[in-house]
């Protein structure tokens, strides 16, 4: 059995009704929520976006807000201040350049301040059902330990070799998928390695067994 095979049948039996962990109500929910989910937890998101929202509708009502009342809301997440100012931004651009609407196409939807490849191909992927693997930090340490890329790789050039690696109807499970295998098992520190199969496939426990074995 080829790594991509062993890789996506452990991936099911594990993860078989893996999904996205933010929650949101409505199109600029999600795209808010994942905008302030970098270097944060979804858990976190989750606690502050239906303060958010409570108090700021839509893009309209977020554009228009005080950024030090937006900080305070969002304060629990971490660098908050940039995330206000960029929150704030990307909710005007939403409401001047596509009248509230946001678009549901990768060109346009990267012309919102502080929305990149990943965050358009997360959106995309759960508002539209446009099958994607957008790579976040958990994709990319699992990847290159894997042999799938390496750390230096772009994040955009990885989505595009694992999506040439597995079907289309799979992508979508891919991603998800491979973000919990990151956060529950392969992790940045001390990462589960007696709970995964594929240890012949993996530079991390490779060298980190050849250490203990000296």
């Amino acid at each position: 059995m080829t790594i991509n095979k062993e890789l996506s049948a452990f991936l099911h039996e594990r993860f078989p009704n893996v999904k996205c962990a933010l929650d949101y109500k409505t199109p600029f929910g999600c795209l808010v929520a994942i905008a302030l989910s970098a270097q944060t937890t979804d858990k976190s998101v989750n606690k502050v976006t239906p303060i958010l929202f409570n108090k700021y509708k839509d893009a309209h009502e977020l554009s228009l807000a005080n950024q030090s009342d937006v900080e305070d809301i969002i304060k629990p997440l971490g660098l908050y201040k940039n995330k206000a100012r960029n929150i704030i931004s990307l909710a005007r651009d939403i409401d001047t350049l596509y009248n509230g609407e946001i678009p549901l196409n990768v060109d346009d939807l990267t012309k919102l301040s502080g929305v990149g490849t990943k965050t358009a191909g997360v959106f995309l992927l759960e508002i539209a059902n446009v099958p994607a693997i957008p790579v976040d930090t958990h994709v990319h340490r699992v990847s290159d330990r894997l042999g799938y890329s390496k750390p230096s790789m772009d994040a955009y050039d990885l989505q595009l070799k694992l999506q040439k690696q597995f079907p289309k109807e799979e992508w979508g499970f891919m991603h998800h998928a491979l973000i919990h295998f990151g956060r529950e098992i392969c992790h940045a520190k001390n990462p589960c390695c007696e709970e995964c199969p594929l240890h012949g496939y993996c530079s991390y426990f490779k060298k980190t067994s050849s250490i203990k074995g000296k």
